[in-house]
């Protein structure tokens, strides 16, 4: 029997390191995404006697430059110490791929700050809107939003802790092609501009541009408001020192009511595949290092820091545990370049970095305007 487990384990090792290598090629694309991701799936540190051809690899790939020698160094020592984070993030999640991003030069503060944007201080309010309960006996096994038209484009957010304004425009972009028929994409600016939605309950607690916000606050402001406008009619700055510049006779579309979705993952399904993609906060630690595959990390914090859009679910194999496994298919804000296309796939089944926590639905109403 022992010696039945030994092969087994030993064959699940040899798989999953086959896969990781194939992984590295069809993820990073290229010789030189190899060689970043390579130097993270082993277990020593050979990786960082080459750190310099690495880290030159990195900035050629991801456009970095920097003012000084100084910073260089310091971006390198930074670069050093992301690549070991990325090893003990390979070990607690080793059914994603970990490696170098374009956050390797960033330390965890300065990626919170820029990045994420869930602002921690905000919760649902306690007299937040409850989404019915659900049939889930007939939910598909699979469903993919981007397949039936109703995702826009992974957008990108660039250094401004926004990411609750796209996760925002992306479930009323959604419920706006239910609605309408008509996939629009919809304003960010908009909102980080003129959205200073405020918690009742919680003083101080209030949308704040590229220093967060939360994404129920936002969808009660559009109600407010009387709608967003398009992307194109409000473009993305990414920046929060302008002043609003809606215009009400440009509305794209209109919120008609949200509501927050059970903790239970079924009804989480059966909402994504009714209502259209829906707005969920996450904690991002693992994000920070994710190349591909799915992230299902032993330990994750459940401490909420950034909004996503989740658009689907699916299930695939894993050679870790020798079974399926079932994960979410979550749009982010961080450009196509970052993770599978822009997307990140995180386990369901057990609320693993707080996914299942905060996710709310959004209906919207069908516009003559546009």
């Amino acid at each position: 029997m022992a010696l039945r487990y030994a092969l087994i384990f030993l064959f699940s090792l040899l798989l999953t390191t086959s896969l990781l290598a194939s992984a590295n090629g069809d993820i990073n694309g290229g010789e030189d995404g190899d060689i970043l991701i390579r130097q993270v799936v082993g277990d020593d540190d050979d990786h960082l006697l080459n750190a310099d051809h690495h880290f030159a690899i990195f900035k050629k790939r991801f456009g970095k430059t920097y003012a000084s020698d100084e910073e260089h160094h310091y971006r390198l020592s930074v670069f050093k110490a992301n690549m070991r984070r990325a090893m003990r993030h390979q070990k607690l999640d080793p059914s994603a791929v970990h490696g170098v991003t374009q956050f390797s030069d960033l330390t965890p503060a300065e990626f919170r700050r820029n990045f994420l944007g869930v602002n921690r201080r905000l919760r649902l309010p306690s007299d937040a809107n409850k989404a019915p309960i659900l049939p889930t006996e007939d939910l598909p096994s699979g469903f993919d939003w981007r397949d039936h038209g109703a995702v826009t484009p992974v957008k990108n957010q660039g250094s401004c802790g926004s990411c609750w304004s796209f996760s925002t425009t992306g479930a009323l972009e959604g419920a706006n092609y239910l609605s309408t028929g008509k996939l629009v994409s919809l304003s960010e600016q908009q909102l980080v501009d003129c959205d200073h939605e405020c918690d009742p309950e919680e003083k101080g607690s209030c949308d704040a541009g590229c220093n967060g916000g939360l994404m129920n606050s936002a969808f009660e402001y559009t109600l407010k408001a009387g709608g967003l406008m398009r992307e194109e009619d409000y473009p993305y700055t990414g920046t929060d020192r302008g002043t609003c510049k809606f215009d009400n006779t440009k509305v794209a579309a209109k919120v008609a009511n949200f509501s927050v979705v059970s903790l239970d993952e079924e009804q989480i399904a059966a909402n994504l595949v009714k209502n259209g993609p829906l707005a969920v906060a996450i904690n991002a630690v693992f994000m920070q290092t994710y190349v591909g595959g799915v992230s299902c990390p032993y330990i994750c914090s459940k401490k909420l820091d950034h909004g996503v859009l989740l658009v689907g679910y699916g299930t695939g194999f894993s050679p870790i545990r020798m079974k399926e496994k079932p994960y979410w298919i979550i749009k982010n804000s961080w450009g196509e370049k970052w993770g599978e296309n822009g997307y990140y796939k995180i386990c369901r089944g057990r609320n693993v970095c707080g996914v299942d926590s905060m996710v709310s639905t959004v209906a919207a109403v069908s516009t003559s305007s546009h």
